[in-house]
């Protein structure tokens, strides 16, 4: 007999894994300028500045945590905020797109393929540009 546990598992399993590999070549698709099957940094940064953009409402050139939805914990935002006045900048949040691009790039060829941005360092990047 399988319990509910089981169930539940196999359910949430499917849910986090299932559409991550169609997410991550959506993602391809969708900020790919170049159509080259790749994204490379300019392009993930231009993707993170258009969406930072939509994010601050205000216009006042940054963002807090009620503006980043969730993309960043308070943890990483407060290391994302070297000034500590608990908002990002564009410049600010630029970095740590780059800082996930890079850590979503270990065969350092300066793009980012399908397979990368499943991996959890490519869902983390991902996660600050949609």
């Amino acid at each position: 007999m399988i319990s509910r546990r089981s169930v539940a598992l196999a359910f949430t399993l499917a849910v986090l894994s299932g559409p991550a590999w169609s997410v991550s070549g959506g993602a391809v698709k969708m900020f790919d300028t170049d159509n080259d099957g790749t994204l490379d940094l300019a392009e993930v940064k231009k993707a993170a500045a258009a969406l930072f953009a939509k994010l601050d409402p205000d216009h006042d050139g940054t963002l807090d945590v009620r503006e980043l939805h969730g993309r960043l914990t308070a943890k990483e935002l407060a290391a994302a905020d070297p000034d500590h006045d608990g908002t990002l900048t564009l410049d600010e949040y630029l970095a740590v797109v780059e800082q996930r691009f890079n850590a979503a790039n270990p065969d350092k060829d300066g793009t980012l393929d399908a397979k990368e941005l499943n991996s959890r360092a490519g869902r983390s990047l991902l996660r600050l540009l949609r």
